[in-house]
This record gives C-alpha cells, sequence and structure tokens, in this order.
C-alpha cells in the first residue's frame, strides 16, 4: 500500500477534461467565462470570426436528418493540450521555431509564452483543431472596463498567437497556496478552470486524469499502456485517428456524435482510432 501510494504522489500530472455532450445546451456560459478570466480582447465588430479570438468555442453539429428525425448537439472545443504519441510531442510544440509553446512534463499542458512568440503562425497550421489565434491588433478595452481585468493573467500584445491554457494561473495559485501549508498536493477542488466552473448543466469536469481519485478519473477511465485512450464507452477524443493523444475527452451516448468527432464519413468502417495515422 505504501509504495502505491508513493507511487501515485510520485506521478506526473496529467490535467485534462471531460465534456459530456448531452448535457450540454449551447448556452455558451463557458466562452464568457473564459473571456472574462483570461482577458481575452474583443473588437466592437466581431462579425468576422475569423479574425476573432474564442479561447474556448462552442460548435453546433447535426445528424442531417430530416424533421421529426433532426437532432443536434454542442461541442465546446477548447485547446486539446495534445501529447502526441510520445509524451510531449504536441503538433504546435513541434514546429515552433521560438520555443513560445511548450509541453509541462509536470501539469500536462501545453503553455504559451507570449514574451517568446514572434508571430509566425507555424503553431496554427499545425494544430488540427484550429484552438490558437493571432492577435492581429492590440487589445482596446471599452472606457472603465480595464478595471475589472484579471490581475492574474497578462493581457496579450499585437502579434502573437494565444490559445487555451485551462487556467493556468489557478494552478499556480493553488500550487502556492498548499506549498505554504506545507502540503505537497493541490487538492481537487483546489483547480478547477472558469469553464468548469460556469457550466449550469455541470457537462464539464476537470481534474488529474493520471489520480484514480479524481472524478474526470473515474469518468474516463484512462489507459495509459495505449495513449490514454478512454476505456468508457461513451468516450470519444476529436480526431483521435490522427494520433494527438488529446486531454479533453466528450461524452455522449449518440452514435452519430461520436462518429462525428472523428469524421467518419458515410459507410466507412467504425473502429480505426489511433491506427489510421500518428503525430509525434
Amino acid at each position: 500500500m505504501k509504495q502505491t501510494q508513493t507511487q501515485t504522489q510520485h506521478r506526473p500530472k496529467r490535467y485534462g477534461m471531460a465534456i459530456d455532450v448531452d448535457k450540454c445546451t449551447g448556452c455558451g456560459s463557458c466562452m464568457v467565462a473564459c473571456f472574462s478570466e483570461n482577458n481575452v480582447p474583443f473588437k466592437q465588430d466581431e462579425t468576422d470570426k475569423l479574425l476573432s479570438i474564442t479561447w474556448l468555442r462552442v460548435y453546433k453539429i447535426s445528424n442531417n436528418q430530416k424533421f421529426p428525425n433532426t437532432e443536434v448537439a454542442y461541442i465546446p472545443r477548447p485547446c486539446q493540450h495534445c501529447a502526441g504519441q510520445h509524451e510531449g510531442h504536441s503538433p504546435c510544440v513541434s514546429v515552433c521555431p521560438a520555443t513560445a509553446t511548450d509541453y509541462s512534463v509536470e501539469t500536462g499542458i501545453v503553455s504559451q509564452i507570449y514574451t517568446r512568440c514572434f508571430g509566425c503562425r507555424y503553431c496554427m497550421a499545425a494544430c488540427p483543431y484550429h484552438a490558437r489565434y493571432f492577435n492581429w491588433w492590440d487589445p482596446v478595452w471599452p472606457a472603465g472596463m480595464e478595471k475589472s481585468l484579471s490581475p492574474n493573467v497578462s493581457p496579450r500584445m499585437r502579434g502573437v498567437v494565444e490559445k487555451c491554457s485551462f487556467c493556468f494561473h489557478r494552478y499556480q495559485q493553488a500550487r502556492d497556496k498548499a506549498y505554504a501549508e506545507g502540503r505537497r498536493q493541490i487538492r481537487e477542488e483546489e483547480y478547477q478552470t472558469a469553464c468548469t466552473q460556469a457550466c449550469p448543466a455541470g457537462a464539464i469536469v476537470f481534474g488529474d486524469l493520471n489520480n484514480p481519485e479524481h472524478l474526470v478519473h473515474q469518468i474516463v477511465k484512462p489507459d495509459p499502456e495505449h495513449h490514454y485512450r478512454s476505456q468508457n464507452p461513451r468516450a470519444f477524443r476529436l480526431l483521435e485517428r490522427l494520433g494527438t493523444n488529446t486531454k479533453v475527452y466528450y461524452l455522449s451516448s449518440r452514435e452519430w456524435v461520436r462518429m462525428a468527432g472523428d469524421n467518419y464519413l458515410p459507410g466507412e468502417p467504425v473502429g480505426l482510432q489511433g491506427k489510421a495515422g500518428s503525430h509525434g
């Protein structure tokens, strides 16, 4: 027992999400919370979504059936924090010439270091999830709104790429608090992302995928021997056949939703996840 506890304590953390698509109503509360928490800039005219910055975007998908058999689902898409086939070989990390994006072996989080980024946008081209955004303008806040910005997150300047960080500043705060109290471990409730806490349907669960005591581990049931593929029959990962080994898992009891997550074509055999291609 002591050996097992020691191994669990020294095992690297692997923070990730489980998003229940069947619970998501598409309300967008997670997007608003992400904007507010991370000082995400916006323009006066947000009609051109190609130029918008949205760390977390909710997509609407359909089964393409006629009424009354029409069904819709909503897919919240933060950064997937890929690990690749070899831990740390994320698509974006592999191509960045400035080491402006890095993979943390301590947390499993893919970071973005703004002061190193010079805006080549290789990472945007490499990301298969369109989770990265380029700042075409310096942020301009409406009068008085600068007073409500979070002091824990630095606003980004023009010419750099930004993305979801799993609210990493909250991890740093929780870690510092734990150390001050003489603890080496962070409790599950001490580090939660803004989108997780804002979801009124409780569709987003966040925690350490390597910690059996965390709810996200119990839901996902990741298999570390097979690139953390979920052993939950309801779970899937976006574009899993690319082998990006993401840390955001989706849950749905509807087969057409699970197939849409990996872009299966009509008539294509199911069950090729992670075999058709790989990265890293």
